[in-house]
């Protein structure tokens, strides 16, 4: 039996029109599909080939479609989505779509914190080892964009979003890793246990033969993989300074390049999963030596007048932006300066309150921003990141550190945490040129 179900017949109808839902619609056209595109707003610059409705909540285009593709940013209770459960039709993901039309062997990473890093050294050691490799999906090119453009022996790298796989219905990658699991996306998904059992579908279908990367003392998440754990004591274990692959020497802590515990653990799950394919040692080994980190996750933009400006616009949740405080700690830097706030997706803010106690200055951004100075018990609310910028720069003093690691979404004053990693790399840079 196939490890891929056939496509659904159609026409089909994809609902949302950003990155995935456009490369979807080209995927259906090229397998010689009727598809038609929905979306409630006005994206820009949509293909002139696609037939595209703009503006509506899609039921009239849902009358003649027998399957639906939703884009990860619809949320399933979308009045279309609904009525398409209702009627019976089939509703799939992104993601899903190209899983059944790729044959390639996958390795499928999901978590609340750094799926991107990790994603991207599996990249870099599949590389190591040889061969072409693609990295896609959350981060970079949408997946179904691969579709025959790769050999079908090349790995495919994925980063899953909690968004992407509840809309998963037999996707088994070959490899699946779970990094963490802490509170988010409580906006969209209602309670931390909705969000859990969305990340968990990752493994549900996985095989016999296949592996299931998790932390040490995770617990049981279902399917058939074989589970390797990482982690102090686990099958990757993490102790005496160095990584260890079953009681083997892997990599002392000090010749790994990205810094902090977090990234050790971002380390250890990749190597895991590697070694547990049969990729050779060396080719591990030498990623991990030479891979630089990524770009918005605890980025030196440089220093200006002896202090130290870092980028950490990927942390969206308040468990990132903990990570990144205490990657701070371990370095010695004492006079953070903490840029935060924006959309706070119904989190709990709490946890921040002590550890910010310890900080030089909390400066608050955002629509959140207020709110959140009040669940800390503290802070200097400024508006915009221009004025956080340039409020911690003046409180600052020779050997500080300007940390940009909002634990919020951007979507109150940037399209995404991109723009605002940039923008702040903007404003750093035209202080070391005044400077």
């Amino acid at each position: 039996m196939s490890r891929r179900p056939p496509l659904p017949e159609g026409p089909w109808l994809v609902v949302g029109l950003a990155r995935s839902g456009v490369a979807a619609m080209r995927l259906l056209r090229r397998l010689g599909q009727d598809v038609v595109g929905v979306d409630s707003g006005s994206p820009v610059e949509l293909p002139p080939e696609l037939d595209v409705r703009l503006g509506g909540d899609g039921l009239d285009a849902l009358e003649d479609a027998r399957a639906v593709v939703k884009s990860p940013g619809v949320p399933r209770e979308a009045p279309v989505i609904q009525a398409a459960l209702a009627r019976g039709v089939p509703v799939i993901g992104e993601l899903e779509l190209a899983w059944r039309c790729l044959p390639n062997p996958w390795y499928a990473v999901t978590g609340t914190n750094g799926k991107t890093t990790t994603v991207e050294l599996l990249g870099a050691i599949l590389r190591a080892a040889g061969g072409p490799v693609a990295v896609a999906g959350n981060v970079g090119r949408p997946l179904s964009a691969l579709v025959g453009e790769l050999p079908d022996t090349a790995p495919i790298v994925c980063e899953a979003s909690s968004f992407q796989l509840e809309d998963t219905e037999a996707f088994a990658p070959e490899a699946a890793v779970l990094l963490n699991i802490e509170p988010d996306h409580l906006d969209r998904h209602g309670t931390f246990e909705a969000y859990r059992a969305a990340k968990l579908r990752l493994f549900a279908h996985q095989q016999p033969g296949d592996v299931a990367v998790l932390p040490v003392g995770f617990g049981e998440v279902g399917g058939g993989a074989t589970t390797i754990t990482f982690g102090p004591g686990g099958d990757l274990d993490d102790r005496a300074g160095h990584l260890w692959w079953q009681d083997v020497p892997l990599l002392a802590h000090d010749d790994l390049r990205i810094r902090g515990a977090h990234n050790r653990a971002n380390a250890a799950a990749a190597a895991a999963v590697a070694l547990a394919r049969d990729v050779p040692v060396d080719a591990v080994r030498e990623a991990l030596r030479t891979f630089p980190g990524v770009e918005h996750r605890l980025e030196e933009v440089g220093s200006v007048d002896g202090v130290l400006f870092v980028n950490d616009s990927k942390a969206t949740n308040v468990a990132s932006t903990l990570v990144a405080m205490r990657a701070m700690a371990d370095d010695g830097q004492t006079g953070v300066h903490l840029i935060l706030g924006g959309v706070g997706k119904a989190q709990d803010f709490t946890p921040l309150r002590e550890p910010a106690q310890q900080l030089a200055g909390v400066w608050l951004i955002g629509e959140d921003g207020p709110g959140i100075g009040e669940a800390i018990g503290g802070g200097t609310a400024v508006g915009d990141l221009e004025s956080a910028v340039q409020r911690a720069a003046e409180a600052a003093k020779p050997g500080d550190v300007v940390l940009l690691s909002p634990a919020c979404a951007s979507f109150d004053q940037f399209p995404n945490f991109e723009a605002r990693g940039r923008r702040f790399k903007e404003l750093v840079a035209a202080r070391r040129t005044s400077a």
